[in-house]
């Protein structure tokens, strides 16, 4: 009859218990569950801690591997090139990469953070020295913490991107009505990495500045821009923006380039004497057509013009105050109380200019300072102020800003 012998543990059993390393364990997708890893690593973690290490590294870059491929060889291929990395000519390159180069390749593509390509990398080199590891030397509590920790929290308890394609978002814009990104797509845009990002960006730009287009598709691919700004990549911003300024060149940009600009989110980045040009023309434009009650029907579009190019938000500092004024004495009017139909109306405003005013101004976040300031300083507001009624218009403004 053979006689069993119970397993030895290791001398760092009991603190690789205590690090709770077992805790993380059920983070892991059920896809790694159904093929019994955390079975084969549970029993190796009290006795051989260093090759339950290596099996879960090895499973996180088997993992790696796989959500290259499913992210698309085009954009693994593209990062590659840039990056000086292996080629990648299908999916057979990838199973051949290195560990370190997957490693790289995957940062580049966007899989990974900065911070998680970094600790990824740092896993490796641990695994590494558990490798040559020798009679002197076990896997520390610490080593297997840091490695179950990575590769479970960054690698393997996250589900495969599902990269939304150029093809999906031209199927939106091309609709013969408005139509505009399901929520499945934005989250399935804000986790493609960086080249599609970018490539979907300026081609959005691109048809909404293409004036061959069908009105209705520029108008969707601008909306598109609205939506997909708040989870766009910084540096998608930054290199969308670099291309724009290039197509502006040394000329004053244009009404609809800064609208397209501030909709994408790229604006703040264009270049200040850019910015400066439009807002100096734009406010031209403001003063010729006046900010009296007599031009209410022109007030409408300017005002909803200089909206979509976020109000105030990026005036510069020197042009503002002269828009403050404008768009005050816009709001609060002049003295009424004449005429067959004003008799009635004790202060004669732009019906179509006033709220659209009001609502740049507390958008804008315009300093209360700066309105008190214009107060005294403005001979127009004076002017327009003394006027009782006129006054409590202009405490509608002062009021919500404190």
């Amino acid at each position: 009859m053979t006689e069993h012998h119970p397993v030895a543990l290791t001398g760092n059993a009991e603190l690789i218990e205590a690090s709770g390393v077992h805790a993380l364990l059920p983070q892991i997708r059920p896809e790694w569950q159904s093929k019994n890893l955390i079975k084969r690593v549970e029993r190796l973690l009290p006795v051989d801690p260093s090759s339950a290490c290596q099996r879960i590294f090895n499973a996180s870059i088997h993992d790696l591997r796989k959500k290259v491929v499913i992210a698309g060889l085009d954009i693994a291929k593209a990062a590659a090139d840039q990056h000086k990395l292996p080629p990648i000519a299908n999916s057979d390159s990838i199973e051949n990469y290195s560990t370190n180069n997957i490693i790289n390749l995957s940062y580049r593509m966007g899989l990974l953070s900065r911070p998680e390509w970094r600790r990824i990398g740092r896993a490796y080199d641990i695994r590494g020295d558990l490798e040559h590891e020798d009679d002197e030397y076990e896997a520390e509590a610490e080593d297997c913490l840091y490695i179950f920790k990575s590769c479970i929290e960054i690698v393997l308890s996250k589900d495969p991107i599902q990269v939304l394609k150029l093809a999906d978002v031209k199927e939106v814009i091309d609709q013969p009505s408005p139509s505009t990104l399901i929520d499945m797509a934005l989250q399935d845009f804000k986790h493609a990495p960086q080249p599609r990002q970018l490539e979907i960006y300026k081609f959005l730009i691109g048809v909404s500045q293409d004036s061959s287009k069908p009105d209705i598709v520029r108008q969707n691919s601008y909306n598109a821009l609205h939506q997909l700004k708040g989870v766009v990549k910084r540096d998608v911003l930054l290199e969308a923006a670099s291309v724009v300024i290039q197509r502006i060149g040394r000329k004053q940009p244009s009404l609809l380039e800064m609208r397209i600009s501030y909709a994408a989110g790229i604006l703040p980045y264009l270049k200040k004497a850019q910015i400066k040009l439009f807002f100096e023309s734009y406010y031209a434009k403001m003063k010729k057509v006046g900010h009296r009650w007599t031009s209410n029907e022109r007030h409408g579009e300017l005002l909803l013009n200089l909206d979509e190019v976020g109000g105030l938000k990026h005036c510069p500092q020197k042009l503002k105050k002269m828009y403050v004024e404008w768009l005050v004495l816009c709001y609060i009017g002049e003295t009424g109380g004449y005429g067959s139909i004003g008799r009635n109306r004790r202060v004669f405003y732009s019906n179509s200019g006033a709220l659209a005013s009001l609502r740049i101004l507390r958008n804008s976040v315009v300093d209360v300072e700066l309105i008190e300031d214009l107060r005294q300083s403005s001979v127009e507001i004076r002017s327009v102020c003394r006027d009782e009624y006129v006054v409590r218009r202009i405490k509608d403004i002062v009021g919500p800003l404190r």
